[in-house]
């Protein structure tokens, strides 16, 4: 009996039972049934629900759908499903649902971001140029924004040294990082914001408050299309806000064209070259410093719309 329960995977119990009831009266008297909940019962998305999100991850990478993270992980799945549906599932319930769809981890190949040309051509030859136009019939102002981060650790270029006797930089092992969000215009203004962590929505609204802040004219703002761009409180304060404010989002995967890319390559080279900081003061100092430096020198910012890929902004 143990043998056959083993091979049926049912426990002893059942198989003695199963016997007993198949000796009174046939396979007939035999109870067959599966125990517990029925197939698909307590499941907390429809099945149109879950064709959805299988659609969604299969077709699209969550960085597409201003998410944060680079590869559909559960708890990324997990949020997708809260922020489309309103439901919200473990962790552990989300892995349930992943198996049952037939979906299993794997090593993500890698591909090198590619903008799409046509996109490109499009925002530089016909959005761009409406956005100009607009902002000179109305005598707005525009600005180009962007947000970059800062290590403790980083540290770049080359020094001398006798040959063979590669120098040694001696850096802190606690690494601290530091973000700056800031924008640039082609007259040569700058405006920056030194923050900890990621960028969030509170973070990103202060920041524009400050913009706005004095101003008797609209600010037309560019940025890159990121998730903490298009969050509720981002975009409510920015319909509150429509008549001193309006934000446009360069086609993805075009960091190039954003004169304020210049800016921060600028700064990083700055912060860089600078000794290792052995704490986030430190480091906090040093580009404080750096932006400070570069934000006296308007015609250094006015020189970054002359590169190549941003001279369409210059005029």
């Amino acid at each position: 009996m143990r043998e056959v329960a083993r091979q049926c995977e049912l426990s002893t119990h059942t198989v003695v039972e199963a016997h007993k009831s198949y000796r009174r009266g046939g396979w007939k008297a035999v109870n067959i049934h599966r125990a517990g909940r029925p197939v698909g019962s307590g499941r907390m998305l429809t099945a149109e629900q879950e064709k959805k999100i299988q659609q969604l991850i299969q077709d699209r990478t969550p960085d597409q759908l201003k998410m944060t993270y680079a590869l559909w992980t559960r708890q990324a799945v997990s949020e997708l499903i809260e922020a489309v549906f309103g439901i919200r599932l473990t962790v552990r319930n989300m892995g349930k649902y992943l198996k049952r769809w037939g979906f299993t981890p794997q090593r993500p190949l890698k591909k090198a971001d590619e903008p799409s040309p046509e996109a490109v051509a499009k925002w530089v030859n016909e959005e761009y140029p409406k956005i100009a136009a607009a902002a000179k019939a109305e005598g707005a102002e525009i600005q180009w924004g962007d947000e970059t981060g800062l290590r403790s650790d980083d540290v770049r270029g080359r020094g001398y040294a006798p040959k063979a006797k590669t120098p040694v930089v001696v850096a802190n092992a606690n690494r601290s990082r530091l973000s700056v969000i800031s924008t640039v215009t082609n007259k040569g203004e700058m405006r920056w914001k030194v923050f900890s962590g990621a960028l969030d929505a509170t973070i990103l609204i202060g920041f524009l408050k400050r913009l706005v802040h004095g101003r008797n004219k609209r600010v037309f703002l560019i940025l890159y299309n990121l998730r903490a761009h298009h969050s509720k409180a981002v975009k409510k304060w920015l319909a509150d806000n429509e008549e001193k404010i309006a934000v446009f989002y360069l086609p993805s995967y075009s960091p190039e064209l954003n004169p304020d890319e210049l800016l921060n390559a600028d700064l990083k080279q700055r912060v860089t070259q600078a000794a290792p900081a052995r704490n986030k003061l430190a480091l906090t100092r040093t580009a404080i410093s750096a932006l400070r430096s570069i934000q006296k020198q308007p015609e250094r910012v006015e020189n970054y719309f002359g590169q190549k890929d941003v001279c369409y902004a210059a005029a």
